[in-house]
């Protein structure tokens, strides 16, 4: 049970960091760096991330993210999985 609330939270983070990065990209301030989104995406923050792409319309076109987030996802996903 902890497990899934901290796998919850972690991907509660994710999504608002993507959605706040988001909203900083379009007012021109201060951006959160693409190795801290990167890094909370593959720390278990996989699903949040994938959502907060597509919510916020944020780093869709980036490779990385396009590729990255969604890979994070299903390993991360599988993972609780076994061990769930």
């Amino acid at each position: 049970m902890v497990i899934i609330l901290a796998y919850t939270a972690i991907n509660i983070y994710a999504f608002c960091l993507y959605g706040i990065d988001k909203r900083r990209a379009v007012r021109g301030a201060w951006r959160i760096p693409e190795k801290r989104l990167l890094r909370v995406t593959w720390g278990m923050g996989g699903v949040g991330a994938v959502m907060g792409m597509h919510v916020f319309h944020h780093k869709t076109l980036h490779k990385q993210f396009a590729i990255g987030a969604p890979c994070a996802a299903i390993l991360q996903l599988a993972l609780l999985m076994m061990i769930a």
